[in-house]
């Protein structure tokens, strides 16, 4: 039962995580059970289980959950992707060319250790309060690690893989683009749907605070709780419904990458032959157009057929 590192079945799993869910719900409900004066701890400290999921009507209806959960998905996703398609290229070529990423050290190292409140404050000078300023906030918070991670993984290949690209005659833009970036991809967007869940926890603090006409997100509402004192269990709700919220967005970007790395999850591949599919079909016709181009612009010598109507 106690080996080290012995794989278990699916089932074993399972059982193991709903015995510690029932064991902290039994804490929970053993701390808070019984009248106010007799709990160990008062209801304004930590309300029982019936009185914190008793709120969820008020919590769906009266706060808007499902509005304002949409509202912290969205400028997640917007700040994120600008992280994204900001960070993972330079973060590419700082994994290929080292000064390149001497270049870049300062800042990532500044970027990967702001503290965040610092950063939240910044954002409110420059953008104020409004949608921007949480865009920037997500951004500035995750960029620096895109970087950092994406550069580690392109250096992680293997320098066999290059020395082989180069043998069979690739130059310098096919090694980047068609063996060091294809074969750290599945590393690289691993790191992305981690760094994602970060990203869906610090947009919390910046929907603390909420321009006029705008949804406030699920920060808002934690921090309006707050401020009104006896809404605890509206907070513990919250806590409680956030990571599932954030694990429902992990497992379908976990889906994703299944099926767009096959040959590293042994998986169906199902987007890996659309992507590729897709691919070749560009390919094709880049390959039709130069191919018009190059014939309109040298064309045959008199007497000679091209080789697409030679028969």
């Amino acid at each position: 039962m106690f080996r080290l590192r012995t794989p278990i079945p699916a089932w074993q799993a399972i059982l193991c995580s709903c015995a510690c869910l029932a064991l902290c719900y039994g804490v929970w409900w053993f701390v808070t059970h019984g009248e106010a004066e007799e709990r160990i701890f008062s209801p304004l400290i930590l309300p029982s289980p019936a009185e914190t999921f008793g709120k969820f009507g008020y919590l769906w209806h009266d706060l808007g959950l499902v509005e304002n959960t949409f509202a912290s998905l969205r400028r997640v996703v917007i700040g994120f992707g600008l992280a994204v398609i900001v960070g993972v290229p330079i973060g590419v070529l700082c994994g290929c060319f080292t000064r390149v990423n001497a270049f870049f050290a300062p800042l990532t190292l500044f970027g990967r250790n702001v503290p965040m409140a610092a950063l939240l404050f910044l954002t409110f000078a420059f953008f104020g309060t409004g949608e921007n300023q949480k865009y920037m906030f997500i951004f500035l918070a995750c960029v620096a690690f895109i970087v950092s991670d994406a550069a580690d993984t392109i250096r992680e290949v293997g320098t066999a893989y290059v020395d082989t690209a180069y043998t069979l005659g690739a130059n310098r833009l096919q090694v980047i683009l068609k063996v060091l970036f294809p074969l750290a991809l599945p590393g690289i967007f691993n790191s992305l749907r981690l760094l994602f869940g970060l990203a869906f926890g610090y947009i919390m603090l910046a929907e603390a605070v909420k321009a006029a006409r705008q949804t406030g997100g699920l920060g808002y509402i934690i921090n309006l709780a707050q401020t009104r004192g006896s809404n605890k269990a509206v907070i513990i709700l919250l806590v409680l419904i956030i990571p599932v919220v954030a694990l429902a967005v992990d497992r379908v970007l976990f889906f994703v990458q299944r099926q767009l790395f096959p040959y590293r999850y042994s998986s169906r591949g199902y987007l890996h032959r659309g992507v590729g599919a897709m691919l070749r079909g560009f390919e094709d016709l880049k390959g039709f157009f130069f191919t018009s181009a190059a014939a309109d612009q040298f064309p045959a010598p008199p007497g000679i057929t091209p080789p697409s109507t030679a028969k």
